[in-house]
């Protein structure tokens, strides 16, 4: 077995926020006695978009942080750029959810985007550097 605690930490973080947003969803559903769409509620339409930018998002943070750990293996980097990505989870959701706290979506967008930007490069260094190293 691969030792992964970052990931697998991660992963378990985002399996938990995904359940909460996605039973308030459904909740706010049972509540409008509403099968499909989004009925004209603001409420549901703002967890449904919440919802929705977490599934757009959370699975490509799990890799990125299982890409880095699969090159540092044990390095605090990786915890680092793991609760990065949670915390800027976090707040986009109770920015999307909550129209009085919407002030927490752009630092949270700028987090990820740095993030994804700095890693992205970082990755791309390493395995070209790999890469020559081995030719």
């Amino acid at each position: 077995m691969l030792p992964l605690p970052v990931t697998i930490c991660i992963t378990a973080v985002f399996a938990l926020l995904l359940t909460a947003l996605s039973l308030l969803v459904s909740l706010r559903r049972r509540d409008l006695n509403l099968a499909i769409g989004d009925g004209d509620d603001h409420i549901l339409r703002r967890r449904i978009r919440a919802h929705g930018n977490f599934t757009e998002n959370a699975p490509f943070c799990v890799l990125l942080v299982l890409s880095l750990e699969a090159i540092l293996a044990t390095s605090n980097t990786i915890w680092i750029v793991a609760i990065i990505l949670i915390v800027a989870r976090i707040l986009h959701a109770i920015g999307t959810l909550n129209r009085s706290n919407r002030r927490f979506i752009a630092p949270a967008m700028v987090m990820q985007h740095l993030t994804f930007l700095i890693c992205g490069f970082w990755l791309l260094v390493q395995t070209f550097g790999n890469l020559t190293a081995s030719i």
